[in-house]
């Protein structure tokens, strides 16, 4: 089982880097998050972005698994569904999707409470995407939520209903306006029964019998490192494991069967919602990057806050996952730029130096090295001896600090747009 996963705070390319080399492996799987994740695919000219359903699904040989370790709204799954189907006419999803039967389900009443959390002052603000993740995941790890095979069961309803009956009250008593517990309640079960048609299993079995048959998997990720929920910027985070480790729980696949791990990063650092960011420029380069870089969510829309690349951040997100090639995307981005600046450690206040981000104080201060800018058509670029000698000279810097080397450069947001290097 090979692993594609985001370094740095979400965002970085993973959908296309997904999309392009997932026809190489018999299934591909995603094993963390919910519809709070965004993987942007750009295909004949059109893009769409991806939420639940893994980016191999239009691959027709491609095998596509939601897995163990999810949470599945199941009326935004039906609409991304439906999305999906009126953008490619020829996808049938529900010959090539399985999903776990133990996914857990994120209910209506999850999304509420999420907005509820964020917008009362008695709890902290983290600019959550308020679609409901966390809830389910609480509700998980406290043992009171409903999973996908549940809904076989005859009194899956009931419960439902028990849950659903449960949060209003309590969003009730907050003073909160609520839409019509009927209607909400219609519409999820609607989305439910719209669900059955997809195959609905035990996917660790399935993954690892075919493992055993000598078939090749895919493990996707969402979110990225410094979001995940233990090892993450806490408590500016996701609620789930979003490291090569939650692979293999999520997907409930051993770690010896691990194979590569592709970790994903731009060649500078974006962030979306609050939390730490060293690097951030607040500058009219900051809005530029932006602009040119199109860095706004893929999934909610909001702004993205952008900032030079960060060494410290980037060595521990591959110390913690074990990553054995870079794929660094958005370098064309920052072309035409005369200097080009990293962050190679922070000084903190005690006159100490970081090297590798674990715990980062607020007040840590970047510290930069700048390297010699470049500039290039890259929409032409057909191979890496193209590429200009400063890009060449910043990627031979990347691999030295970060002892791994760069094995894919993308060149454009095109799906074909990007290099294999090594």
């Amino acid at each position: 089982m090979d692993i594609v996963l985001g370094l740095q705070w979400g965002d970085e390319g993973k959908g296309k880097f997904i999309d392009l080399i997932s026809e190489n492996y018999d299934i591909a799987a995603r094993f963390n998050g919910g519809s709070n994740a965004g993987h942007s695919i750009e295909r004949n000219g059109k893009r769409i972005t991806l939420k639940m359903i893994p980016s191999g699904i239009f691959m027709q040989d491609v095998q596509n698994v939601i897995g163990t370790g999810t949470v599945l709204d199941p009326v935004s799954f039906k609409n991304e569904i439906l999305n999906l189907k009126k953008f490619d006419e020829t996808l049938k999803p529900e010959k090539n999707l399985t999903i776990s039967k133990k996914a857990h389900f994120v209910l209506p009443t999850y999304k509420l409470m999420d907005v509820f959390m964020e917008e009362n002052p008695a709890y902290t603000t983290i600019g959550t995407t308020k679609n409901g993740i966390a809830q389910a995941y609480s509700n998980k790890i406290l043992r009171q939520n409903v999973r996908i095979g549940d809904m076989y069961s005859p009194d899956f309803q009931e419960r439902v209903a028990h849950i659903l009956g449960r949060d209003y009250q309590v969003l009730s008593e907050g003073g909160m306006e609520l839409p019509s517990l009927e209607s909400i309640r219609e519409e999820f079960f609607d989305a439910v029964e719209f669900l059955k048609q997809f195959n609905c299993t035990e996917t660790e079995l399935f993954l690892n019998k075919a493992l055993s048959e000598g078939k090749t998997i895919l493990a996707e990720g969402s979110q990225a490192a410094l979001l995940d929920i233990d090892h993450g910027t806490y408590p500016y985070v996701t609620s789930s494991s979003t490291t090569a480790s939650g692979a293999c729980s999520g997907l409930g696949i051993s770690p010896k069967k691990i194979g590569e791990i592709y970790g994903i990063a731009k060649a500078y650092c974006t962030r979306v919602g609050n939390g730490i960011f060293p690097t951030e420029l607040f500058d009219e380069l900051g809005e530029e990057i932006r602009t040119k870089g199109n860095e706004f969510g893929s999934n909610t829309g909001r702004p993205r806050r952008t900032g030079w690349l960060d060494l410290p951040a980037l060595r521990y997100a591959v110390m913690i996952n074990g990553v054995t090639q870079l794929v660094l995307t958005k370098a064309d981005v920052l072309s035409g730029l005369k200097s080009v600046a990293v962050c190679t450690h922070y000084e903190l206040e005690d006159g100490a130096i970081e090297t590798n981000a674990g715990t980062l104080p607020e007040n840590a201060k970047p510290v930069f090295k700048w390297l010699d800018g470049w500039e290039a058509d890259f929409s032409v670029m057909k191979d890496s001896s193209a590429l200009p000698k400063e890009l060449k000279e910043f990627l031979v810097f990347l691999e030295e600090e970060l002892g791994i080397p760069v094995g894919y450069l993308s060149t454009g947001p095109g799906r074909e747009q990007i290099l294999k290097m090594k």
